[in-house]
C-alpha cells in the first residue's frame, strides 16, 4: 500500500509541476508532454490527463487531428435528452479529425478521469467548439 501511495503521489506531483510549464486551455486538463511528430514539423503529439467532477459538462467539440483516450476512472455521463450511462474504467476511445464528439454532463457521485493523446496540427487550437 505504501508503494502505491508513493507512486501515486509522485505521479500527481509530476502532473502539477508540468501544468505550470505548459499552458492549459481547460482547468480540468493538465498537459503532460508536447512534442513534434517525428518526420514532420506541421503535426504535434500532446499527452494530457483530465479530471471532470460531478456536474461538469464536456462541451461538444472537435480537434484538428486524432484524439485517443483511455478512461482511468469511469463515471456516469448523460447526453441531453438521454438516460445516464456509464463510461467505464478501462474504456479506450478514438475521435477522428474534425468529427464532433462529447457534449455530455458528469452525473452521479464519481469524477471522470481521462488520459488523452492528441496528434494534431501544430499552431491550431486543440479544441474547436461545436454548437
Amino acid at each position: 500500500m505504501t508503494k502505491y501511495f508513493l507512486m501515486t503521489s509522485l505521479c500527481f506531483a509530476t502532473i502539477a509541476a508540468t501544468s505550470v510549464a505548459h499552458g492549459q486551455d481547460s482547468p480540468a486538463r493538465v498537459e503532460l508532454k508536447r512534442t513534434d511528430l517525428t518526420g514532420t514539423q506541421e503535426t504535434e503529439v500532446i499527452s494530457s490527463i483530465s479530471e471532470y467532477q460531478p456536474g461538469d459538462e464536456l462541451p461538444r467539440h472537435s480537434h484538428h487531428g486524432v484524439e485517443m483516450l483511455y478512461v482511468v476512472q469511469g463515471a456516469m455521463i448523460q447526453f441531453p435528452g438521454k438516460d445516464p450511462a456509464m463510461l467505464s474504467t478501462g474504456t479506450a476511445l478514438m475521435n477522428l479529425r474534425d468529427v464532433p464528439h462529447a457534449g455530455f454532463k458528469i452525473v452521479g457521485d464519481k469524477s471522470l478521469k481521462l488520459f488523452t493523446v492528441h496528434v494534431v496540427d501544430k499552431g491550431k487550437p486543440l479544441y474547436e467548439m461545436v454548437k
